[in-house]
């Protein structure tokens, strides 16, 4: 069954990007350390989690700062972007962006109905994130838990309303501790 997956790196204070997120700083000024793990020598980065995607969901925002770096879709999947200007879909190498203006619901079912028998991964910039947990569409949490305090940014998870999770995975490596929780409705 195709699970929604909102997935991120944040820092120990809770920042999933540092501060002045601009084009010069995409991951805001510090906020790259958010993803060294991935590059660690030994590491195979995220390739098992990876090959679980079926379709994304992202935020206007990291689609802008992050197509530059990607050249393509962040996953080779269909990729869905919240956003509130209208605009044709984007054909890349791997998949397309289909930009989506009537909300977090129409992505992730968009999303859904494009991922098969994979699953839907949000990739947790905090608006777009907090957007999709806000309606309750979030079947299971991954967290990249980073030791690094940003000391400001953009916190991934302020201003949502009371939830309930359980932990069912935590993995420890030399520099980032992997976090999984499922939601419970």
């Amino acid at each position: 069954m195709t699970k929604v997956v909102l997935n991120g790196s944040v820092s120990l204070d809770g920042y999933s990007a540092g501060p002045n997120v601009s084009e010069e700083h995409p991951m805001g000024e510090g906020g790259e350390r958010l993803h060294q793990w991935l590059f660690a020598e030994g590491s195979d980065g995220d390739a098992a989690f990876a090959a679980t995607v079926g379709a994304v969901v992202l935020g206007r925002r990291t689609f802008d700062l992050g197509l530059p770096h990607w050249e393509d879709t962040p996953f080779p999947a269909p990729s869905f972007v919240l956003t509130h200007e209208e605009r044709p879909p984007l054909a890349m190498k791997s998949a397309a962006f289909t930009f989506v203006t009537d909300g977090p619901e129409s992505a992730v079912a968009q999303a859904r109905a494009a991922a098969g028998d994979k699953d839907v991964l949000v990739m947790a910039a905090a608006e777009s994130a907090r957007h999709v947990l806000r309606a309750g569409l979030v079947d299971e949490i991954r967290l990249q838990l980073v030791p690094v305090l940003l000391g400001g940014g953009a916190r991934l998870l302020d201003g949502l309303p009371p939830a309930e999770f359980e932990r069912i995975e935590a993995t420890a490596a030399d520099d980032v501790v992997h976090l999984r929780f499922r939601a419970l409705r």
